[in-house]
């Protein structure tokens, strides 16, 4: 960006120098994630959204979420959710059942071999999430980062209306794998 102060309320143009940031935050996040993505592929035989998906059942009470609850967690339209569930249930890491609440839903329950699965890739995802964010991010910075990311989330909210954010400041590492779209290891007890 330049050095010159920008008027908020000036009309967004395609020059305009407060697109630099925007872009940057795009262009760093699309290259991390296809790093994480392709480290879980190539050590796990998991995509990082199936990561992401088994990470969101497992945190779920009784390890079982409702499908709808599923897709807005990993930001998946329903069918692209099902389709994701269905890969997970043909390498049984998960299984369909009904909703224990509502007869009418399903909901995807994490399997024993799905738990482990997961444990296994989560050093895999947490090591990458520290060679390429928490080693190149200067540590000085990550308080603005979190600031900034909390802000824009909040501000774009969840598709369901409920809180996408699980970490509080002062609770466990686990924010850093959430804030570059990724997530630790699961901490509930098998």
């Amino acid at each position: 960006m330049t050095g010159m102060p920008v008027n908020r309320t000036d009309r967004l143009t395609a020059r305009d120098p407060r697109l630099v940031p925007w872009r940057a935050f795009l262009d760093a996040h699309a290259r991390i994630t296809r790093r994480l993505d392709e480290e879980l592929r190539a050590e796990h035989d998991l995509s990082l959204g199936e990561y992401d998906a088994l990470l969101t059942i497992a945190e779920a009470p009784d390890r079982r979420i409702r499908m709808n609850q599923l897709a807005d967690r990993v930001v998946l339209s329903k069918s692209g959710v099902t389709r994701l569930v269905d890969r997970l249930v043909a390498d049984g890491l998960v299984v369909r059942d009904h909703c224990l609440s509502d007869a009418r839903g399903a909901e995807a329950v994490l399997t024993g071999t799905g738990l482990n699965r997961l444990r296994a890739a989560s050093r895999t995802h947490l090591r990458g999430i520290q060679a390429h964010f928490l080693d190149v991010v200067d540590e000085r910075d990550l308080p603005v980062i979190e600031r900034a990311m909390r802000s824009l989330g909040e501000h774009a909210g969840s598709r369901s209306g409920e809180s996408d954010v699980r970490w509080t400041p002062g609770a466990s590492p686990r924010a850093t794998a959430a804030q570059v779209g990724g997530r630790a290891e699961p901490t509930t007890a098998s």
